[in-house]
Formats: structure tokens, sequence, C-alpha cells
């Protein structure tokens, strides 16, 4: 369609994986249209890996802690900007009413069909409807429809000053480094922490590599990191923190990431990590890693040789499938195809 691209909105509110999987649409339409002003809602969570990003101009923050009250500050925020498109990437009640808030002559959501908790109410237009796919091909749909040429690119690399600021956390090695993430919000998609305690030391003994731990903090990543901490005869240096842009750092660092379906999993993929994607609770064809290293996916989500359709559901218990000797296998296999030409975070020469 024609529409006005001078100021344009982009809702999608939810989870660290969510936010890697706008960014190529907000930096096609600022290359698309570089004096467009592009304002992004979401929560504050994900607002920490992308504030500063060179194609948002501001990020507005909407606090889903607060419920209806969170939804009145979010009202206010946005009172005196203008839009002239809101795209609602999300399906998703409060998306929806976050969209309408804008008050952008032209609101973009899902068709009917794809569009939850009645979020097509909240929409003047709507996609063309088609099937279900991975989540970042249903959010480029957006650019298609916009008729803005896809690029798919991310930005999350550090800056020169981030580099600066975390270098110390990681000095340089010849070893390779593997960084491993134990924890997301999901406790049916994590593998088991005595796993990851067996394969540090396994990396350690056969490929001499040195492991780190990257994420956050949470109960569950606290329990799992001692687990690991207790078992391992080489436990792993522990690196987590709340702070997305540090994980990005560290990410890059790596030689190999090796995650369940998390948000660092696509940071990992976005920053062209070699990556270990761990599937077995959620759906590798519409939440796995997106094109880029699907030979090293440890896919436990379907059964030997099942064709599943990118509609299957979650599949709870799955995830206790994945051995360490696939793991362990699938490092390997990035070592070798995937080997490091300059040390990652680093300027090339």
């Amino acid at each position: 369609m024609n529409a006005r691209l001078d100021s344009i909105a982009v809702v999608m509110m939810s989870t660290v994986g969510n936010a890697v999987h706008t960014l190529p649409v907000v930096n096609s339409l600022k290359a698309h249209r570089p004096q467009a002003r592009i304002t992004w809602i979401l929560q504050r969570g994900a607002a920490a890996l992308v504030e500063g990003h060179p194609a948002v101009d501001e990020t507005v923050v909407f606090d889903r802690d607060r419920g209806l009250g969170g939804l009145r500050d979010l009202r206010r925020a946005l009172a005196g900007r203008r839009f002239d498109v809101a795209l609602n990437l999300q399906a998703y009640f409060k998306a929806g009413v976050a969209t309408s808030l804008t008050r952008a002559p032209v609101r973009v959501g899902y068709d009917r069909a794809r569009a939850r908790d009645l979020t097509w109410l909240f929409s003047t237009h709507k996609l063309p409807a088609r099937p279900r796919a991975h989540v970042q091909d249903e959010f480029l749909e957006f650019l298609d429809f916009l008729g803005v040429p896809r690029r798919l690119e991310w930005g999350l690399e550090a800056s020169e000053e981030e580099r600066a600021r975390y270098a110390p956390l990681l000095p340089e090695s010849n070893r390779p480094t593997v960084a491993m993430v134990v924890g997301t919000t999901k406790p049916e998609k994590e593998w088991p922490a005595e796993r990851y305690a067996v394969l540090a030391d396994r990396l350690a003994g056969e490929f001499g590599a040195r492991t780190v731990l990257v994420g956050g903090r949470s109960a569950r990543e606290e329990e799992a990191a001692a687990t690991i901490r207790r078992l391992a005869r080489k436990p792993p240096l522990d690196l987590r923190e709340w702070d997305l842009r540090r994980l990005a750092y560290l990410t890059e660092r790596a030689d190999v990431l090796v995650s369940p379906d998390t948000g660092p999993l696509h940071v990992g993929v976005a920053l062209n990590t070699p990556t270990v994607a761990l599937m077995g609770y959620t759906n590798p064809k519409r939440y796995g890693p997106y094109r880029r290293f699907l030979d090293l996916m440890v896919d436990a989500f379907g059964e030997p040789g099942e064709d599943y359709p990118v509609t299957a559901g979650h599949r709870p218990g799955r995830m206790g499938r994945i051995t360490v000797e696939e793991v362990a296998e699938k490092v390997e296999r990035a070592l070798q195809n995937y080997p490091r030409t300059s040390p990652r975070g680093q300027p090339s020469p």
C-alpha cells in the first residue's frame, strides 16, 4: 500500500527474542526512508537491548506490571505524538490497545485468523491471510505490505565503547570459548543443569574449551548455575548479569553459543555466532534459529523422520531427550565448520 512513512510506531512489547526479530523490520524501514522517525513501543526488559540502536529514534516503555496503570502511562506518553503508520507485530490484546493509542490513521495488524486476543479490532489495515510461518518471516510481511524492501540486518554488534567497557570480563585466549545459556522464561524449555556440567567438562577435556555462562539471574538460573558449579570438575566462568548489551558483547565474542529457545539464542544467530540450538518444547520451524546454523540444531521436538507442521504446538517433556553426546558433537561441528578468523567482538584488521 502507499502510505506516508515520516513517523512510524512499531509495537512489539514482549520478549528479547521478539525484539531481535523486530530489528530487521526497523532496519529496513530506516534504510528505505532515512528521514523517518521510528518510535518503538516495548517493555523495559527488551528495551535495554535496543535503546540507542541507530535505526530506532525513540523507545517508549510500557510497564506491563502496572496493568491498567501501565496503559494509562502509555497513553500519556503518546499523547503529544503524531504517527503516520503504526505496525502491531504482536497478537496480544494489550499490544492492540497500545496500537490504538498511537492514533495513527494507518494501523497495520495481522489478518483475522492470526490476530489472537481480538487484536484485529484495533487495526485499520490487515496483512493478507497466510499460513503460519517462522516468527521472523511473519514480521517481515509488514514490510511487504508497505512496499518496503527487506533487509535481513540486525545491528546488534557491540559499540566501541561497549567493547572497551566489557573487554576485561573475557580476556583474549587461544582456547575456543563456548558460551552457555542455562535459563529461560519457562522451565519446560530448559536443558538439565547436570548435563551442562558434564558438557563443560567434556568440552574442556576434548577441545581445551573455555566455557562461560551467560544470561540473567532469575531464581532458576541461579539454581542451575549452582548445580553446575557443584558438579563440574572445571566449572564455567559465570558472567551472567541483567545487562543485555553485555550479553550481546559476550555472545559476539564466543566461538560457539549453546542455548535453548530463549532470547540469547536469537541474539547469537543475529550476531552470526555459531549457535547450537536445543529445541524440544517449542517448534523449531516457528521459533528456532532463523536461516543460520540449522546444521547445529538439536531437534528433540520431532520424532525421527517426522515432518511436523509449523503449526504444531508445544511438546512438554522433550528437552530431557537431548544428550550430552549430541550437544558435544554439534559444538565440535561448529568449531570445525565455522572457525573464528579474527577475535569475535574485536575490530577486524
